[in-house]
């Protein structure tokens, strides 16, 4: 039986940067390896969900999906997934995925509507009570809702604007 390896269109074999110290003689820092999505550290909540479900759709990780976690000067932190050439399935999967993205940058808008909501509630409970008065009033809201645990549509709309950015 032939071993027949799928070729991706849509994603790209790992190169080695010019300024680059592994660590590790992994697979997934050779050109064995295949580079699907990425975030860092101030990736928006699109880019999170994105990674998760994708990286679910894939069947989380695995000898031949692995999330590799790095350093980085710029921006403190990055993940991205390698899929190794041996796991066509996955390198299938992966490219349906990106070209999915590609004509539209949602994988799951009920993933990401969750994800906003959370954020959304998070930043209410952390922020001070004159943090939540200007909110209100940058959603010509009564300043009296920044009391409240819960949010109004509007308290709620102007806060995913600033997780959003």
């Amino acid at each position: 039986m032939i071993d027949e390896k799928y070729i991706p269109e849509n994603l790209e074999r790992w190169k080695r940067p010019e300024c680059f110290v592994a660590w590790s003689e992994h697979w997934a820092y050779s050109s064995e390896c295949f580079v699907f999505l990425g975030r860092h550290r101030d990736s928006d909540i699109i880019t999170e969900t994105n990674f998760e479900v994708a990286l679910l759709e894939l069947g989380g990780e695995s000898d031949t999906v692995r999330v590799i976690r790095e350093n980085h000067w710029a921006v403190g932190w990055l993940e991205w997934i390698a899929i190794h050439e041996s796991d066509a399935a996955a390198l299938e999967n992966a490219d349906g995925i990106a070209s999915a993205l590609e004509d539209y940058p949602i994988l799951d808008g009920e993933a990401v509507s969750e994800a906003e909501i959370d954020a959304a509630s998070e930043y209410w409970e952390r922020e001070s009570l004159a943090g939540r008065i200007q909110i209100c009033r940058d959603a010509l809201v009564s300043i009296f809702a920044a009391r409240r645990d819960d949010l109004e549509e509007r308290v709620f709309d102007e806060i995913v604007e600033i997780v959003r950015s």
